[in-house]
């Protein structure tokens, strides 16, 4: 039984729809301080309660921990989550038992208190959320000793990790269906965020789910601002961006190692504090990075794909793709970063069509290097030529993205990308502009990549073009006033245009594509875009829109309030030893700042505060509060 839990529940005797309203209500109050489920949660928790398999797939922030996190606490017995990372893990057990849940994770990093703990919470029976990755799940010892546990369910994190049409494809997710023979009867239920119906269909398959309740939540995600803009000054883009979100948590994604190195330099010299982050990092400095970054001691970080997947840090206000991600579920799901507190945020993606070449010849030489499988190179570039696509076309990304997905999307205007918020404009002079670069191409024989081009075009005498002659050419310094990384995005978007073709390899060139001529001939008008110069932190709302943005808007008296509520969640964090998101996300802070609650009873009505950490913190917050002396509305 779950210590100081009060009455015991148990699935397999709590059958009247009363009871099991009653219990999944006391539970969600006691112990996670919430009054209400988000949608698809109480169905996800129904089927869990019920024994059955199931695939639930929910957005990044739409509360999927809480269906297996709940189950176990009604049916007062252990579920075990299969989770991909070791920080994940640690965050989601230290918040856990915060709450006063009997939780633990196995991995390589346990410390020895740590695993005497956990045969203790074992060995007497309490624990109810045990969290441990694929590979050491399969360890004989520990496999033994599990079978001697009374599992109530297995949940699958990251689920789509077990499939190959997906976009991050674990090898070692596979051996999962062997739990079935080794437990027979106990439930499977499978957690993603990110899932086509293509990748669904295999995660059903290759778990074995028997007749499994398949609930898809909505794709869309309204808090977030999504923007693919040309990419032209990557540094003072990427700065302008921070800026808009000034003193906010911040990611920053780029393809290549050497590139987030040098983009956190470059904005250091800005005045902004980057620091980079990849795998050829020392162990160490990783993971001093990201303590760093879950205790809002750093607040930008500038990353190859290593960084993000285990940190939940609730509050990011911006996500920007530096590089054009490699699949649009890539794409989802670093974008998802963002906005996990359900309060609004940008998504920044600045795009360039050589992204792609770059992504294509990565993956050429990856598949070659493991072997040379044609079908997996063949999912690998179809899901890139996706996200080039998505990239490409100035179509609502929100309806992009939902349909992707296969779900429709009713808005007319979703009020929260480039696109509906009209953030780009034709460049007056654009078709001139084109035929001079096309013609170029041509005059330099459609063997020469955009760089020669844009030197051909800008005038430049260095020894490659001097060296052909390209500086006699009538296209030699004909865009001299143009700068180099303006000429390269609109070089881009001739190529999405498909009026010139970029190959693939090493070191691409440029040829002529169709209609190319015609747009020489003056018989078809090519368009150029760029990017206005004044863009908003957030998207306007759109009508009926009833999200966070609407309720969470803190005026300029409730602000100050809700920073020192923040300095004191990060002093109560550090004294905790846990990332300060996890003491309460923004959502609460901006709802106490907001409310003013004056005594414990009311401050238990505020949405995420629950009886133990009313009894751990709850006076030092209700000081906080009394002491900016103005009443609220608890």
């Amino acid at each position: 039984m779950v210590r100081g839990a009060g009455r015991r529940y148990d699935a397999r005797v709590v059958t009247a729809p009363s009871d099991r309203d009653r219990a999944i209500a006391d539970a969600l109050q006691r112990w996670f301080g919430f009054d209400s489920l988000r949608p698809l949660q109480r169905e996800a928790i129904d089927a869990a309660l019920d024994g059955r398999d199931a695939l639930v797939v929910l957005p990044t922030g739409g509360g999927k921990s809480l269906c297996y996190q709940l189950p176990a606490l009604v049916q007062d017995r252990l579920v075990v989550v299969v989770s991909p990372l070791i920080a994940l893990m640690q965050d989601q057990v230290a918040g856990l038992r915060l709450q006063g849940v009997p939780a633990a994770a196995v991995h390589g990093n346990l410390s020895a208190d740590a695993r005497a703990e956990l045969r203790q919470l074992a060995a007497d029976g309490s624990l109810r959320l045990l969290f441990v990755a694929p590979e050491r799940l399969f360890h004989a010892e520990f496999l033994r000793w599990l079978q001697s546990r009374d599992v109530a369910a297995f949940a699958i994190d990251e689920a789509h990790c077990i499939s190959q049409w997906g976009h991050d494809f674990r090898p070692e997710y596979r051996r999962l269906a062997e739990l079935r023979d080794t437990f027979p009867g106990v439930p499977f239920q499978a957690y993603t965020a990110t899932a086509t119906p293509r990748v669904r269909d295999d995660i059903v398959a290759q778990l074995r789910l028997a007749a499994p309740a398949v609930l898809v939540g909505p794709f869309d995600r309204p808090e977030l601002c999504y923007r693919v803009l040309p990419r032209q000054d990557q540094v003072a883009q990427v700065a302008a961006a921070i800026e808009r979100h000034r003193d906010a948590a911040a990611i920053v994604y780029c393809i290549a190692r050497k590139e987030t190195e040098a983009l956190a330099a470059a904005l250091r010299q800005r005045g902004i504090g980057a620091e980079p982050y990849h795998a050829g990092l020392p162990a160490e400095k990783r993971t001093q990075l990201s303590a760093d970054f879950r205790a809002e001691r750093l607040h930008v970080v500038v990353a190859t794909v290593a960084f993000g997947m285990g940190i939940d840090r609730s509050d990011v206000r911006l996500v920007v793709h530096a590089g054009m991600p490699k699949s649009l579920e890539a794409y989802q799901q670093e974008t998802g970063r963002a906005g996990r507190d359900g309060l609004p945020a940008e998504c920044l993606l600045l795009y360039s069509a050589a992204d792609a070449a770059k992504w294509r010849t990565l993956m050429l030489r990856s598949n070659q290097e493991l072997g040379g499988d044609p079908e997996a190179l063949a999912a690998q570039l179809a899901l890139l030529q996706q996200m080039q696509r998505f990239a490409g076309r100035a179509r609502c990304r929100h309806r992009s993205i939902s349909e992707y997905f296969g779900q429709a999307y009713d808005e007319t205007d979703c009020g929260a990308c480039d696109v509906c918020l009209d953030e780009l404009e034709t460049v007056a002079d654009g078709h001139v502009l084109a035929q001079k670069i096309l013609s170029a191409v041509v005059r330099t024989g459609q063997r020469f990549g955009g760089n020669h081009v844009i030197d051909v075009l800008r005038g430049s005498k260095n020894d490659k073009v001097v060296a052909r002659g390209h500086d006699r050419l009538p296209t030699f310094g004909v865009c001299r006033d143009e700068p180099a990384g303006r000429l390269g995005n609109y070089i881009d978007q001739l190529v999405d245009d498909g009026l010139l073709v970029r190959s693939d390899g090493e070191y691409p060139t440029l040829a002529l594509g169709d209609g190319a001529m015609a747009v020489l001939r003056g018989e078809r008008q090519a368009v150029l875009r760029v990017p206005k110069q004044a863009l908003a932190a957030r998207g306007r709302r759109r009508r009926g829109d009833r999200s966070a943005r609407d309720a969470h808007e803190l005026s300029a008296d409730e602000r100050p309030l809700f920073d020192a509520l923040r300095a004191l969640r990060r002093t109560i964090a550090g004294e905790l030893g846990v990332p300060p998101y996890v003491v309460f996300p923004d959502t609460t802070l901006e709802e106490l700042a907001q409310r003013r609650p004056r005594t414990p009873a009311e401050l238990l009505t505020v949405r995420g505060v629950g009886p133990k950490k009313l009894e751990q913190f709850g006076e030092r917050f209700l000081a906080a509060l009394a002491a900016h002396g103005a009443t609220g509305t608890a």
